[in-house]
């Protein structure tokens, strides 16, 4: 298997597509946990870390879209994070959440090609790995509040 501009061959194609998506999706949520701090766009954040990083492959396009679409559509989803986090404001949240919920609920809300589960579980999965030992019990828990209640039909 080898890693190449962010595609791996040596796997079949679906599994190459999921593979894709999954390190899209990892790129986008830091690139969004950067913006953060810094407030670079997306093409300035590419090129930052062209420059800073020896290895870094430039994103698939999917990568931009979603960076773009959270980005784009922060207002409603900082809503919907207010409204499901209970008790926590938006400002109490951890950078490293705030950035993973925003992608997720871009995906849930604005994407008709990836299902909440998918979303979710993507989410959890990077709250695992970037967040602190209750953040992905915290983000399932919004995350499925928003799949149960604001798209109860599907």
């Amino acid at each position: 298997m080898v890693l190449y501009e962010g595609f791996i061959y040596g796997v079949d194609f679906l599994e190459n597509k999921k593979i894709n998506r999954k390190l899209a999706r990892e790129k986008a949520f830091l690139f969004l946990f950067e913006r953060n701090f810094n407030h670079y766009e997306y093409d300035e954040l590419v090129e930052i870390k062209s420059a800073c990083e020896e290895n870094f492959k430039v994103p698939v396009s999917f990568t931009k879209e979603l960076f773009l679409g959270a980005l784009q559509n922060k207002h409603v989803i900082d809503e919907l994070i207010d409204k499901y986090s209970k008790s926590w404001s938006n400002k109490r949240i951890s950078k490293v959440t705030g950035a993973i919920l925003n992608l997720a609920i871009f995906e849930m809300m604005f994407r008709d090609d990836v299902p909440d589960s998918v979303a979710i579980n993507e989410a959890v999965e990077l709250a695992k790995k970037y967040g602190s030992s209750s953040e992905p019990a915290f983000i399932n828990g919004i995350l499925g509040s928003i799949s149960r209640k604001e798209k109860p039909n599907e």
